[in-house]
């Protein structure tokens, strides 16, 4: 949709101090919202951010290193958490970091009558019963984490997770595309 955000990514570098790590890289992910400092909010997603990526970058090969994925909001219509995951992974793989595997987000939001809407916008959101996001692994399409806004009973939980493990496809495809437009110059 209409919300989009910049990834950048430092590293692997030397790292300074108590944040070293002997047995594989340390990742810092700094979320900058569009205007203003952080808050809460994006300290939030920055922890959710910085799990779903350790659980990907293979970290011992880079022992005693600080890697620090930098993600800047520039629009926010909706689905803002599933778009900086998408940013962060194709952030690790533009820069060439080794991975176990690729990731994706994916947001639903779940209508008062059930209905699953995926990739919502702001609006969707604020009117739906809960929203929804998870981030997808490319291999065997597993749930690296997963978070949730509202109430929703399992089963819910359960359609919204198979829905969003078919939009996944969608946007592993677009990154297949994506490198492969980069590296066919």
């Amino acid at each position: 949709g209409d919300t989009s955000v910049l990834a950048g990514l430092y590293g692997p570098v030397e790292v300074k101090g108590s944040k070293e790590s002997p047995d594989g890289a340390t990742l810092e992910v700094l979320l900058r919202p569009k205007v203003g400092l952080p808050g809460v909010g994006e300290r939030s997603r920055e922890q959710l951010l910085r799990r779903t990526c350790e659980a990907v970058v293979l970290g011992a090969l880079h022992p005693r290193t600080a890697i620090t994925l930098v993600l800047q909001v520039l629009s926010d219509a909706g689905s803002l958490l599933s778009c900086c995951l998408n940013a962060a992974c194709m952030g690790l793989l533009d820069a060439g970091l080794p991975l176990s595997s690729l990731f994706c987000g994916v947001t639903c939001a779940l209508g008062a009558q059930g209905s699953i809407v995926l990739d919502p916008t702001a609006r969707q959101e604020q009117e739906a019963r809960a929203v929804l996001t998870f981030a997808i692994d490319s291999t065997e399409r597993k749930v690296l984490m997963a978070t949730t806004k509202g109430s929703c009973s399992v089963e819910e939980m359960q359609q919204c997770l198979a829905a969003a493990q078919r939009a996944a496809d969608t946007i592993f495809q677009f990154y297949r595309d994506s490198v492969r437009r980069k590296y066919s110059k």
